[in-house]
């Protein structure tokens, strides 16, 4: 059973930054794609980073320069800095995981299966 748990959110400043944390477990597959999504409330959920099997990322427009995905193998987790952080970051953030098809390294978003219950980020200006 693939699981996936978020940490880190909280109330900031703007400008102010935060670390998520996620950790993943349940699966012993090499190729996996994970990504960071948000929610925020009257808004369609949308990706934020997601980083493909073979270690390529991609962020959202709106978070350019300032956020960063990475990977710790070793230990099974993914982070999110959060850097510049702005009130329009304010959201439910969720981790989730996916198993892309063979012969690819990137997955579609409905290809997301696993999701964590998100951790809430909150930036006041």
């Amino acid at each position: 059973q693939v699981q996936v748990v978020e940490s880190g959110g909280g109330s900031v400043q703007a400008g102010g930054s935060l670390r998520l944390s996620c950790a993943a477990s349940g699966y012993t597959y090499s190729s996996v794609c994970m990504g960071w999504f948000r929610q925020a409330p009257g808004k369609e959920r949308e990706g934020v980073a997601t980083i493909d099997s073979d270690g390529s990322t991609a962020y959202a427009d709106s978070v350019k320069g300032r956020f960063t995905i990475s990977p710790d193998n070793a230990k099974n987790t993914l982070y999110l800095q959060m850097n510049s952080l702005e009130p329009e970051d304010t959201a439910m953030y969720y981790c989730a995981a996916g198993f892309p098809p063979y012969g690819r390294s990137w997955c579609r978003q409905y290809e997301y299966q696993y999701w964590g219950q998100g951790t809430q980020v909150t930036v006041s200006s």
